[in-house]
């Protein structure tokens, strides 16, 4: 029937000359003939994904088999997918402009189904033809921020993220040995932080860095690192100061990398094979050394242990599995011997003797695990369902005592000490906290818009049991003494309370951008909206943010922030301390508390141009936070004690300008420069807020030698001013003074001893990247900056401060391998 047609009707409409029937049908015969011999023999079908150094898909990437015409081009995804015919061995080419050349052999191949992953690197041959015109433009009040920068650069606490985000504008570290930081004067309280949409929570007992131990962020398996030092969008929790989130990496293939230095030893590898990836982070410090350099002696133990995963199964291409784990295990020993501290004015100095006996064991142990269900049914729309919970057990047990002898170092008479006295400390302090948490966030593209969404409920738990005093002793009297000759402790505190709680978040934000002929707008408009049924508080939360791009001056990117933001109270913010006629000291918990609340305006700019043929960004930002309902508080090294009352209000006001660029081509760098003034108002008295630094200039500079190219030397300053810091018990409106300025450059140097091309042959190594040897040097002016300050009181009631110094000039040295 077919043979009528074709030379019938279909004939005519094809235009097929009927004398020529014959040759088209012997060629659609043997047309079949071939493709069905073909059908017979086996197939190998191959399949993957291409990546970058960094993990990130590369578009546009050809794949083929060598020797043949099959080959393919990945998606926007780095994804791909062929056919080939099975043989004994095949060769799989990979190549894209401004990458090396990537090939896979696969041998004795029949019939299979095959995921082929390649990871290109970059060509450093053609790394000085490119040409950057200008930096990404900054739209929004959050940030984006390069994870690979701070890699190699030298950190006492580890190469931590927070070490690097303090030396931007409008960030100051509290210390070296912590990962704590304050934003635009702000409590460490107020920042929070996200680690794949997972909100974390700091620990409530730390008083002091060498506690602390590692960063809750593992830097070797972050992939993606966003920051906002205010303004940030509806999406982020009831936070006044900061937003800092963090995306773990997904791995294609097998690699990773091994740390080892004389403080401690990482260890981070991850797995990726098809619709499976796997990383895995270990980490472990005991910096006993770099402790010692301290004015205290003594035996230093310090351990800090941390496991990190996360675990990713593509069920199908819209719905994926992911689980995030983490175990901090942090113990700190302390066996104090005896501390010399010399202090006060050239016409004025002091000498400070102590001996101790007694011992510090602090334990502080993490439990985290986060189960993610994502549902993306097209590129327009997203969906997440999120459980999480955290468990923290802290405690805190000392028992030391001392004799202590304050001299004139002026005075030649040894028997007229200013002061002589003896001591006992004590504390027991335990708390478990426990949060659970569940969530749905959902995403959804309509034309122009992009509109955000998501509810949360938490359920808190948190139980405290302490006990706390303190003895002193002073040339034979008991401080404080009283007509009737009863033994007074100097301070004395406990608490046993317990927290159960429920708190329930939800937001909307719109994201809005269009491009017309007076240049780019992008809109981002949203509300947050919490309760929480200890206070029985409902907190609505409109924020703004608008970003705008002139066509005629592209260089320039202008945006502006504002927004009603609050601080919402966890367990730290409800202890209120109530002392009797005694002087005896407990800790009640507030119900009546409120949200501190904080109106702010930012407004600020990027201005993007070229010096010395290579690329910066100028940026500037100056804002104004009206504060109210504050929750007073002091800080005593890390120890931050809240009034647990709205007691007070305040402002405070500033300017953050940051120089960015390649001040040595090839390599990123920057200087921030921040000047700023708060004020709040207690009892009627204004004083500056406890993390008022009116000043502060940070360096981040990294350089390469021109004849040694695999030399790189890293370089971090920060020059910032004293912060205000009164008496133990004591506030502000009371008296205070200010801590001297906080000086410190750390300096790095850091070798490829093996690179990842060999340059004898031009190949690429098949196992290592590349090794490199580090030498840093901490402190490198060795610069005696102060933490707190140990009080001393004489038996004539006078008190002296003697400064208790951080860490002092130390070296380290470590071996790192990416593989």
């Amino acid at each position: 029937m077919s043979h009528y047609i074709l030379n019938g009707t279909a004939s005519r409409y094809l235009g097929v000359n009927s004398s020529r029937m014959p040759v088209i049908r012997i060629t659609l015969l043997i047309i079949s003939i071939l493709s069905g011999a073909l059908c017979c023999f086996p197939q190998t079908r191959i399949h993957g994904r291409v990546t970058d150094e960094r993990n990130h898909p590369i578009e546009f990437a050809t794949v083929r088999v060598a020797g043949t015409s099959v080959g393919v081009n990945t998606d926007a995804e780095g994804r791909y997918r062929l056919t080939a015919p099975a043989a004994d061995t095949l060769r799989i080419l990979f190549s894209c402009i401004g990458y090396r050349d990537g090939e896979r052999k696969l041998v004795k191949v029949r019939g299979n189904d095959l995921a082929v992953n390649m990871k290109l690197k970059k060509a450093s041959r053609q790394l000085r033809e490119v040409q950057i015109a200008e930096y990404k433009k900054q739209l929004g009040s959050m940030q984006q921020v390069d994870a690979d920068a701070y890699r190699h650069s030298p950190d006492v606490t580890g190469g931590s993220v927070e070490s690097m985000l303090s030396t931007f504008a409008g960030v100051t570290p509290s210390d070296e040995l912590s990962s704590a930081y304050s934003v635009r004067g702000g409590s460490y309280d107020e920042n929070s932080v996200y680690v794949d949409g997972v909100e974390l929570f700091r620990r409530l007992l730390v008083t002091n860095g060498q506690q602390e131990g590692l960063s809750v962020i593992n830097p070797s398996m972050v992939d993606k690192l966003i920051f906002s030092t205010g303004g940030f969008p509806a999406a982020y929790s009831d936070k006044m100061s900061s937003a800092l989130d963090i995306t773990y990496r997904r791995p294609h293939g097998l690699d990773g990398n091994v740390s080892l230095g004389l403080m401690g030893a990482e260890l981070c590898i991850g797995q990726g094979i098809d619709r499976f990836s796997q990383l895995h982070g270990l980490r472990y410090k005991r910096n006993a050394s770099l402790l010692a350099t301290g004015d205290e002696k003594g035996e230093y133990d310090p351990r800090y242990f941390d496991y990190q995963t996360k675990i990713e199964v593509n069920l199908d291409e819209r719905f994926k599995v992911s689980l995030l784990g983490n175990i901090a295990l942090n113990s700190y020993r302390f066996t104090p011997r005896n501390r010399t501290t010399k202090f006060g004015t050239v016409d004025d100095v002091k000498h400070f003797n102590v001996y101790f006996d007694g011992h510090e064991h602090d334990k502080f142990e993490t439990w985290f695990g986060a189960l993610a269900l994502n549902y993306v049914p097209s590129r327009s729309s997203g969906y997440t369902l999120l459980f999480s919970g955290n468990r923290s057990n802290e405690l805190i047990a000392y028992d030391i005592t001392g004799e202590y002898w304050l001299d004139d170092a002026m005075n030649d008479d040894d028997d007229a000490p200013i002061g002589v006295g003896r001591y006992h400390e004590h504390a027991r302090d335990r708390l478990k906290a426990t949060v659970y948490s569940m969530s749905l966030q959902g995403r959804n593209a309509v034309s122009r818009h992009m509109i955000d969404y998501g509810v949360t409920l938490n359920h808190e738990s948190v139980s405290e049991f302490s006990r706390e005093w303190e003895l002193r002793d002073s040339a034979g009297f008991s401080l404080p003494g009283n007509s009737a000759g009863d033994l007074l402790m100097l301070y004395n505190m406990s608490s046993d309370n317990s927290l159960s709680s429920n708190r329930v978040m939800a937001f909307l934000q719109d994201t809005y951008r269009i491009d017309n002929g007076r240049g780019f707008f992008s809109l981002n408009g949203g509300v947050r909206v919490s309760y929480w049924d200890f206070n029985r508080e409902l907190l609505i939360s409109p924020r703004l943010n608008i970003g705008y791009v002139p066509a005629s001056g592209s260089n320039w990117a202008f945006r502006f922030a504002t927004g009603l933001y609050y601080q919402s109270p966890f367990y730290k913010e409800l202890r209120r301390i109530v002392t009797d006629e005694h002087g005896n000291s407990s800790v009640t918990l507030n119900k009546d508390i409120k949200a501190q609340r904080s109106v702010q305006f930012i407004i600020g700019s990027d201005y993007t141009f070229r010096a010395f043929n290579r690329p910066f960004k100028l940026s500037a930002e100056a804002y104004c936070k009206a504060l109210s309902r504050l929750n007073p508080y002091e800080i005593d090294n890390l120890r931050i004690v809240y009034a647990g009352d709205n007691s007070s209000s305040g402002y405070a006001a500033g300017l953050d300008l940051r120089l960015f660029g390649e001040f040595v081509p090839g390599s990123d760098s920057w200087l921030s420069l921040s000047v700023m003034k708060s004020q709040e108002t207690i009892n009627g008295v204004k004083v500056p807020l406890p993390n008022d630094r009116r000043y502060s200039v940070a360096l981040y500079f990294t350089d390469y030698f021109p004849r040694i190219p695999r030399m790189k030397v890293n370089l971090r300053g920060i020059f910032a001013d004293g912060l205000p810091v009164t008496m133990p018990h004591s506030t502000r409106d009371k008296g205070y003074f200010r801590t001297s300025p906080y000086k410190r450059v750390d300096i790095g140097l850091a070798y490829n001893i093996l690179p990842e091309i060999d340059n004898a042959d031009g190949r690429r190594r098949r196992f290592i990247n590349s090794m490199w040897l580090g030498v840093d040097c901490f402190n490198l002016f060795d610069i005696s900056n102060v933490g707190s300050y140990y009080w001393v009181k004489t038996a004539d009631d006078v008190s002296y401060a003697v400064p208790n110094s951080l860490t002092r000039r130390m070296l380290n040295v470590r071996l790192t391998v990416d593989f």
